[in-house]
């Protein structure tokens, strides 16, 4: 019956005619990687928000709106023209947290962990809009891996401003999550203390590959790899490349992951090969009945208490402590 089964699959493959794979190819690479709205998503089950939460959502977006942020630009290697927001600690310090968003979002929906950064632990911090995202430049998306050098320059302008005692802090959600795993694989420089990563994919490859059967009911070969080669083209990377696995691997700062067990979007079970894999200091958090990107909603108790408590091992000045 197997045997039967991969037969007929791989007659259905070949009778795909090419113009159609290309056809199919420049589709994919539109609806996932181009810079346009990714509507969607509206409905997707895996990402439809919690009614419990909205209270929470509301208080942060609020916050947000009424901070008087002060705009930062950051030219990329490749020559964009990068934004995002900074919002210096009430009191001086040289603790920086830097945020990272996730897909198709921009910096503010990273508002209610700014807020708890800035309120509660007194960090100044910084929310970079992702290349092809919000107020930054890019005709596509880089799922982290193109952005994982731009945040490197983030990280040099902190340590710019606040010299040799800049504290840093990584904290990336989803796609953001990724983007700072594939940021710990590169040569950090001693100033980045620790890393937040939460429910962030192994790979881009991985995530496509597990999109296209959940979503589309479709087999990754031949599309996969059409819309990856388009992505070199069009893109300069690849997604087996863009590999979050690869660069923890790599990883010598102190990491805490965090995962939400009723993830549908990116499966619970990718933080845990993600966890195996990293050599550094490191923690894990799985909150019970959190879906994709609502851990800090669904329990914000327990992961802020995780979280500063994390930091408060790995930091040295003062502020962590407040």
């Amino acid at each position: 019956m197997k045997t039967s089964k991969a037969l007929l699959t791989a007659l259905s493959v070949a009778a795909i005619p090419a113009a159609a794979v290309v056809a199919g190819s420049f589709y994919f690479y539109k609806l996932a990687v181009a810079r346009a709205p990714k509507n969607f998503l509206d409905s997707d089950p895996g990402l439809q928000p919690n009614p419990d939460v909205q209270t929470e959502t509301t208080s942060s977006r609020e916050w947000w709106d009424t901070r008087d942020f002060e705009d930062r630009t950051l030219l990329s290697g490749d020559g964009l023209k990068l934004h995002a927001y900074y919002l210096p600690a009430k009191r001086q310090t040289a603790q920086t947290a830097i945020l990272a968003h996730g897909y198709s979002g921009d910096a503010s929906i990273m508002s209610g962990v700014a807020k708890f950064y800035h309120e509660d632990l007194g960090m100044n911090i910084l929310l970079p809009d992702a290349r092809g995202h919000g107020r930054s430049e890019g005709t596509y998306i880089g799922y982290g891996w193109p952005e994982r050098i731009d945040y490197l320059g983030w990280i040099r302008q902190i340590i710019a401003q606040d010299g040799a005692q800049a504290e840093i802090v990584l904290h990336g959600i989803s796609m953001g999550g990724a983007t700072v795993m594939m940021t710990s694989g590169e040569d950090l420089p001693p100033h980045v203390k620790a890393i937040v990563e939460d429910c962030g994919y192994t790979s881009v490859r991985d995530e496509l590959a597990y999109q296209m059967k959940r979503m589309y009911r479709i087999p990754t070969f031949p599309m996969l790899p059409a819309t990856e080669a388009l992505t070199r083209v069009k893109a300069g990377y690849s997604f087996t490349e863009a590999s979050a696995l690869n660069q923890v691997r790599r990883c010598r700062t102190p990491m805490l992951f965090v995962h939400g067990s009723n993830d549908e979007f990116v499966p619970t079970s990718m933080v845990h090969e993600l966890y195996a894999a990293c050599p550094a200091d490191k923690e894990l958090l799985i909150v019970e009945g959190a879906g994709h990107g609502d851990s800090f909603l669904v329990n914000k108790p327990l992961y802020t208490r995780k979280v500063s408590e994390f930091l408060s091992n790995r930091l040295t000045s003062a502020a962590a402590a407040d």
